[in-house]
């Protein structure tokens, strides 16, 4: 009989231990790719990502080109005035060279083929970057792939819109102070300098 009681007892009180427990939360897929002192560059193992730091950071003229090693670039001398980066979709193609300087101050520029990216798939790179400070989509003659992303000595092309790494890129690039030479310049650009709404168009 007591030994009835007891796990009868038992069996009562479980539900109370189980319901005090605490809840966990929900898991960030993500967390891995979140910059830390012991891991300041989680970008380092999403699969097919370049990183090559840049030589320079020197800045040009707004007449003058660079010629960039990388298409898009990523990196490099640029223009004394950077493109608006603030949650920032652009409709056309902009200067190579003011898109650069945005990428030193921490943005991640994602750049897609105008002519394979529309509809559902433009529509879910666009929730990723509008009115996300620090990042910035525009469209970009003859890229080789689908999508390519940017950040200062990064970059990352993939097929696909869903593809996961396109969050993991952003996670571990934005704004990381550990990875661009910058952290804490503004991405808001003054209308004075830089008109977002009529940006310099990519061929000038």
């Amino acid at each position: 009989m007591r030994v009835w009681l007891r796990s009868a007892l038992l069996t009562a009180l479980l539900p109370v231990v189980v319901a005090c427990a605490p809840d966990p939360g929900p898991v960030d897929p993500l967390a891995a790719f979140t910059p830390t002192t012991a891991n300041p560059d989680p970008s380092t193992r999403i699969e097919g990502i370049v990183v090559e730091p840049p030589a320079t950071s020197a800045h040009v003229p707004g007449t003058e080109r660079v010629r960039y090693e990388q298409s898009p670039p990523f990196g490099g001398s640029h223009d004394a005035v950077w493109a608006d980066c603030d949650g920032t979709v652009y409709d056309t193609a902009v200067r190579n060279e003011n898109m650069v300087h945005s990428l030193e101050h921490g943005a991640v520029w994602i750049a897609h083929h105008p002519g394979r990216i529309s509809g559902e798939a433009l529509d879910s790179l666009v929730n990723r970057v509008e009115g996300r400070p620090y990042t910035m989509l525009s469209p970009y003659p003859g890229l080789e792939s689908p999508i390519s992303l940017q950040s200062w000595g990064h970059q990352l092309r993939v097929e696909e819109a869903d593809d996961p790494r396109i969050d993991q890129f952003i996670r571990a690039l934005r704004t990381n102070p550990n990875t661009h030479p910058e952290p804490g310049a503004s991405c808001t650009a003054g209308p004075q300098y830089f008109d977002a709404d009529a940006p310099p168009p990519f061929g000038s």
